[in-house]
C-alpha cells in the first residue's frame, strides 16, 4: 500500500483532508457571497460578474465546477468517518460524561443543519444556475440577466422564507465548522481555543448575514 493510501486510512489524514476541504469550501463560500453583494451597486455590475464567472478559462474547462465537487464530497465522506470512528471510540465515555454528551448534541446537529444545508445548495443550483434564462446586453455583450431572475425569484414569500431559514442554518454550521477546522488538525491549546470561536461566529456571521441581505434588499426595494 502506498504512503499516500496509508496517509487516508489514518486518523490525523482524514483529520487534514477535512480541515483542508472545509477551508477551501468556506472561502468558495465567502467569494461568492462577496460576488453577489455586486447587485448592491448596479443589476450590470452584477450580471458582469456572472457572465465573468462562467466563462472564466478554468470555469469552462470544468477545473472549477467539478473540483468543487470534488472538495464537498471528500469533505462529507472525511467528516462522516471521522464521526463515526469517534463515536465508536468513545462510547463508553460518552455514557458518563457531559462533556462528551454536549459534543455529542453538537455533532448531531451539525449533521441536521448540514443535510438541510445540502437540499438548500440543490435547490439553489436548480433556482439559479438551471433556472429560466434571461439576457440582456451591456455595452453590447449579451449576458445572462441574473439580476432578473434574482428579483423574480425573490419577490416569492415562500421561497424568500425558504432562502432566510436556510441561510441562518448556514450561518449555524459554518460558525461551528469553521472554528473546528483549526481544532481538527490539533490545534487545541487553550489559549487559541477562543480566538477560533470568535473567528467561527465573525465568519458566519459576515457570510450569512450578506447573503440574507440579498433577498430583504430585493423584497423591498426592486420586487
Amino acid at each position: 500500500m502506498s504512503t499516500l493510501a496509508l496517509y487516508v486510512r489514518s486518523s490525523i489524514g482524514r483529520k487534514w483532508i477535512v480541515a483542508v476541504t472545509g477551508l477551501l469550501l468556506s472561502a468558495f463560500v465567502f467569494g461568492h457571497m462577496a460576488g453577489n453583494m455586486l447587485i448592491f451597486v448596479s443589476t450590470d455590475a452584477y450580471n458582469l460578474y456572472g457572465h465573468a464567472m462562467v466563462n472564466n478559462p478554468l470555469y469552462k474547462a470544468g477545473i472549477i465546477p467539478w473540483g468543487l465537487v470534488a472538495t464537498f464530497l471528500a469533505h462529507v465522506i472525511f467528516t462522516l468517518m471521522l464521526v463515526r470512528e469517534n463515536m465508536g471510540a468513545r462510547e463508553q465515555a460518552y455514557a458518563v460524561s457531559p462533556k462528551h454528551k454536549k459534543a455529542r448534541f453538537a455533532s448531531k446537529w451539525m449533521a441536521q443543519t448540514g443535510s438541510i444545508v445540502l437540499v438548500f445548495f440543490i435547490t439553489h443550483l436548480m433556482t439559479f444556475k438551471y433556472g429560466t434564462l434571461y439576457t440582456t446586453t451591456i455595452d453590447g455583450l449579451e449576458v445572462r440577466d441574473l439580476a432578473r431572475l434574482m428579483i423574480e425569484v425573490f419577490s416569492n414569500p415562500m421561497y424568500v422564507a425558504w432562502y432566510l431559514v436556510s441561510l441562518v442554518l448556514l450561518g449555524y454550521h459554518l460558525s461551528h465548522g469553521f472554528s473546528s477546522m483549526f481544532k481538527t488538525v490539533g490545534l487545541s491549546n487553550p489559549r487559541y481555543l477562543k480566538a477560533f470561536d470568535i473567528a467561527g461566529y465573525v465568519y458566519a456571521v459576515v457570510v450569512a448575514g450578506g447573503f440574507i441581505s440579498q433577498p430583504i434588499y430585493v423584497w423591498f426595494f426592486k420586487a
